[in-house]
């Protein structure tokens, strides 16, 4: 693996079903559609959506660990109108990802979400109540634009796509997947997509099973998926017996078939009872969906020198242990619209940095926390 990019893969699972809207309204069989990939039209979870929401997650675990004295970024300075050093700013026990990088002591919480002041240059934002500060680690890890200078970020989501799909079943619920997805995820699998419109399961003896309004027959061929506790979320973990493989052609029917749609009516807010001829229905994937994608974070040093005002840049290490320790965010406020209605959580785990120390990083490297960038 490169020094210079190291790649992190991403799995999650659905806890609400899970809204995210294409915008407006169709014409058919549902009035709120998700989002779909524009090939295959099976329903994802955009990079986008989750770079967005993963960003704000970040500035709200960093704020937890502000010291109430320094909520507002006028308080953080001195008498001299010097910022004070970061571990003054932030409580005794926060984790070394934030205590490490001394720009944190310019976030904001607008550093989530859209600039309101993308015209100020960057010397001019640290010291604004308001906008990307374009200096702390959620700024240089993300992005941002300033009048003077523009920076892409150091951090890339893919899209969340399917990967086990819950569909009921004459045996209960079943996980359906194809050959291909499994390769995608790098999980075991010696099996060749099956032929027709069979499919695969582990006993291989039902004869035929239905898959929503789908009764396909099964072929004699068992599976050979073995997950190896691969797929664990706290106390669920997916059994290799409730995997169905089908083939690649049938996959995007049975999901967009067994999709959950929920039903909703517009109240007005005079009366508070339901207005005349608001009845709309959306459609969500359905809890219990296993997704997977990748992140890769790049390690930027490179730049440091060519534009004195990128520095310093936050390690790779202290980006990864900032998504880490802010995910579990995903798990109470979720993701998407809708989600004061019951929609929106899932849980998310990273492979490769589960076993990583966040509370104590590694020493900064050259450039990374240890100026005071003033």
């Amino acid at each position: 693996m490169s020094d210079f990019v190291k790649n992190y893969q991403v799995f999650a699972i659905t806890t609400d079903p899970v809204y995210i809207g294409t915008g407006g309204y169709t014409i058919g069989r549902v009035d709120n559609t998700i989002v779909r990939d524009p090939i295959t039209k099976v329903p994802k979870i955009p990079g986008s959506s989750l770079a967005g929401v993963w960003r704000y997650y970040i500035v709200l675990e960093m704020f937890s660990k502000i010291k109430d004295d320094y909520r507002n970024i006028a308080n953080r300075k001195d008498d001299n109108g010097t910022y004070k050093k970061v571990s003054e700013i932030f409580i005794d026990s926060s984790p070394g990802w934030i205590t490490d990088y001394e720009n944190n002591k310019y976030i904001r919480l607008k550093c989530a979400g859209q600039d309101d002041e993308p015209n100020k240059i960057l010397d001019e934002s640290r010291e604004s109540k308001t906008g990307h500060c374009g200096h702390c680690l959620v700024c240089k890890g993300f992005g941002f634009s300033k009048k003077d200078i523009s920076w892409q970020g150091m951090i890339y989501f893919s899209d969340l796509n399917i990967l086990f799909f819950p569909v009921f079943t004459m045996y209960g619920t079943r996980w359906i997947t194809t050959v291909e997805k499994l390769k995608e995820a790098g999980l075991n699998s010696n099996n060749s997509s099956p032929a027709g419109n069979k499919v695969l399961t582990k006993n291989g003896n039902e004869g035929h099973i239905n898959l929503g309004w789908l009764y396909l027959e099964v072929d004699k061929q068992q599976h050979s998926v073995s997950l190896n506790n691969n797929i664990q979320f706290g106390n669920f973990q997916l059994n290799d017996k409730d995997i169905v493989i089908v083939p690649d052609n049938l996959f995007s029917q049975i999901v967009n078939s067994n999709l959950e749609i929920r039903t909703s009516v517009s109240i007005d807010p005079i009366t508070g009872a339901a207005k005349e001829g608001a009845l709309f229905t959306s459609e969500a994937i359905p809890r219990g969906t296993i997704l997977y994608g990748n992140i890769r974070i790049f390690d930027k040093k490179s730049f440091v020198g060519i534009d004195n005002k990128l520095e310093p840049l936050p390690s790779i290490d202290e980006l990864e242990c900032a998504l880490k320790e802010s995910n579990h965010f995903f798990e109470t406020l979720g993701i998407g619209g809708m989600t004061t209605r019951g929609f929106g959580r899932l849980k998310i785990q990273i492979e490769e940095i589960k076993n990583k120390n966040c509370d104590k990083t590694s020493p900064s490297p050259s450039g990374s926390g240890s100026q005071n960038n003033q």
